[in-house]
């Protein structure tokens, strides 16, 4: 494949030996001729299908057009990408994006820029390693080559491999936002489900930092005592006959007032209704695709309890580039200085996502799986 910096550099020699550089009107030809001849794989969704299994197994590597860039955007060259719960409820067609079929698949990952729009900022990411973010009807990052908008792009620094940088995105900053709502709450305690995972664990994390107390729930016995080992934390595990009554006491006994919930369903409710009175309980994820049934009423009318949502991107869409710009840095300085870290239980090429994806959904708290276009 004809590579985009290559063009960038090229150079012709005149009859005087004169160097000719590519440049504006020749460059943007250039360029215009290069993407309508090249093709790139990437992994594509070609329906969406409520059963998972049948979901992955509906996946297609595919030759696609490299696709072109407006002027605030840039392509990233994909060194990595990421399986996260949202890439697998987005298969069933059970995310808040849906596509146009045949879609792209894939939200996050990292890579370098090897073009750019007319934008300055977007123009100042040339060369660079980026970590990126996608909805885009027409882009996804499980693919060779993607384009993202400038500001969905956080220039990576180098102590932060590709892999690590592939995920600095959507769990560290849901994770900051959730903690950032505790602190204005005033929060003392919190209790979180899916607790194995890996927002949860950073949730732990910046927690500590916090001196906010965290009660934990998972649904494994050994899922509970790693976590016991790894932070000596305060760990129910909900298969466990007295988990109702346990959860109740230690809620109380802690002083929680506020539930960070990744499951919805039944879950969902069942914390809620053990919350005591002027508690939050604070919906990021829907693990279950099951809707909340079971609240007890008269918490909510007597009893000021609320329930809300957490969406990641409405939170930083609040932000002005400067906020922004604090917060990316936040983010790296956590992964640099290894305060958090996304584990990672395998890699995996474009002609293995199937078999990755398996392994995923079976062993979701071993960590995040990887897909990289280059193997």
């Amino acid at each position: 494949m004809i590579s985009f910096l290559s063009i960038n550099n090229l150079k012709l020699s005149g009859r005087k030996g004169k160097s000719i550089i590519y440049k504006k009107i020749k460059l943007v030809y250039l360029r215009k001729i290069f993407t309508s001849l090249i093709k790139m794989k990437s992994i594509v969704l070609p329906a969406y299908n409520g059963n998972v299994l049948r979901a992955m197994l509906g996946l297609k590597v595919m030759e696609v057009d490299i696709p072109k860039i407006s002027d605030e955007e840039v392509l990233v060259k994909i060194a990595a990408a990421p399986c996260n719960p949202s890439d697998i409820a987005f298969m069933q067609g059970k995310y808040n994006v849906v596509k146009k079929l045949p879609a792209l698949m894939g939200f996050e990952g990292s890579g370098v820029v090897v073009d750019a729009g007319n934008n300055t900022v977007a123009k100042s990411m040339m060369g660079k390693r980026v970590a990126c973010f996608t909805q885009s009807q027409t882009s996804g990052t499980w693919t060779e080559f993607a384009k993202i908008h400038y500001k969905n792009c956080i220039p990576a620094r180098d102590a932060i491999d590709d892999e690590q940088a592939s995920t600095l995105y959507i769990n560290p900053i849901t994770a900051i936002g959730l903690i950032e709502y505790a602190k204005q709450k005033k929060a003392k305690a919190i209790v979180q489900n899916a607790a194995g995972g890996q927002l949860a664990s950073f949730i732990r994390m910046l927690a500590k930092k916090e001196d906010i107390t965290v009660v934990n729930i998972v649904r494994k016995p050994e899922q509970q005592q790693k976590i016991i080992d790894q932070d000596n934390s305060i760990v129910l595990c909900s298969a466990t006959d007295n988990f109702e009554e346990e959860l109740v006491e230690t809620i109380k006994a802690e002083k929680v007032d506020l539930c960070f919930d990744a499951v919805g369903g039944e879950e969902a409710a069942q914390l809620f209704n053990a919350l005591e009175p002027n508690s939050d309980l604070l919906i990021y994820g829907g693990l279950s695709n099951k809707d909340i049934a079971g609240l007890n009423t008269m918490d909510i009318i007597f009893k000021n309890k609320k329930i809300l949502g957490f969406n990641a991107l409405d939170w930083i869409g609040q932000k002005n580039e400067s906020d922004f710009l604090e917060l990316t840095n936040k983010i790296q300085s956590l992964f640099e200085e290894k305060f958090i870290q996304t584990s990672i239980s395998g890699i995996y090429s474009f002609d293995e996502v199937v078999k990755g994806l398996k392994y995923y959904i079976q062993n979701m708290s071993e960590g995040k799986i990887l897909i990289k276009p280059t193997l």
